[in-house]
């Protein structure tokens, strides 16, 4: 779990994505991919800030209000807050990465995928796709 600023930067730093900086916004440190707000730290609430529509952030809340918080502050935005100590790194890591390839140039994103095609797919997901959504070639007749 991660548990506070330092270790969430370090984390998503971790992560190898091009284009993400560190900056600050409004005096509070955060990172930035592509230029955007990525990640950062709430100066109201002991949590961390993600990008989320609000349809998924109520669901998300209604699921785990411990881990998934509320600030009125942050009440008109696409942001979901999460609680120091509860944010989890595959959450965190999928979250991070959704993000950066939104916000991503096209171009970028293709040599990216490409370069890192290995990471996108274990090979047992990449088989079991193929042979779920092949055409089942008909037996041989002589």
């Amino acid at each position: 779990m991660i548990n506070n600023w330092l270790e969430l930067k370090a984390f998503a730093l971790s992560l190898g994505l091009p284009k993400v900086e560190e900056s600050t916004s409004w005096g509070n440190p955060v990172l930035k991919a592509h230029g955007k707000l990525w990640t950062w730290w709430s100066p109201y609430a002991d949590a961390a800030l993600f990008r989320c529509d609000k349809d998924e952030r109520a669901i998300l809340r209604q699921a785990d209000p411990k881990t998934f918080i509320r600030h009125d502050h942050y009440k008109a935005h696409n942001l979901i807050l999460v609680a120091a100590g509860h944010i989890d790194k595959d959450w965190a890591r999928a979250r991070l990465t959704s993000i950066w390839r939104e916000h991503a140039p096209k171009r970028l994103l293709k040599e990216w995928d490409i370069a890192n095609q290995q990471l996108r797919l274990p090979s047992s997901f990449q088989t079991n796709f193929r042979r779920r959504h092949s055409t089942p070639q008909a037996p041989l007749t002589e």
